[in-house]
């Protein structure tokens, strides 16, 4: 019984846990009233103008009740070396949109500290992408 009851928090519990405790309860906003936005380019015009710029006036202008940011791929790598779009995540976080970064991603290009010293959530990203598209949450790739 033990065994079995232990099993069930390994299998069940703890991976729900987790999940919850990385995103930082960001499931409060419905699906519909959420945007998740997947910043993958490497291109700087990319990032300037569309990618920050619209995600950016999503929250300011409360088109959406939460606006997640995430940094994926060689997004990570011109974010960490270009300071220009520092200070533009740094507006962003400031303005209440929770940026999140790919370790992976992040690690590759050997940024990690970095996107952390922006107060940008570095974490595993494949999960919570993943649950983020299965409930529905609204979703932009740039």
């Amino acid at each position: 019984m033990e065994k079995t009851m232990i099993s069930l928090f390994l299998f069940f519990i703890l991976p729900s846990f987790s999940f919850a405790q990385t995103s930082k309860n960001l499931t409060t906003a419905s699906p519909k009233d959420t945007l998740v936005v997947l910043w993958t380019s490497g291109d700087v015009e990319v990032a300037e103008k569309v990618a920050l710029m619209y995600t950016h006036a999503a929250a300011k202008n409360k088109w959406f009740d939460k606006v997640i940011l995430i940094v994926w791929g060689p997004s990570a790598n011109l974010l960490a070396n270009t300071e220009k779009l520092q200070e533009k995540i740094k507006s962003m976080i400031a303005d209440g949109i929770h940026v999140q970064a790919c370790i992976v991603c992040a690690n590759s290009y050997g940024v990690a500290g970095k996107l952390k010293e922006l107060d940008i959530e570095v974490l595993g990203m494949g999960k919570p992408l993943t649950e983020y598209l299965k409930k529905g949450y609204s979703q932009l790739t740039f």
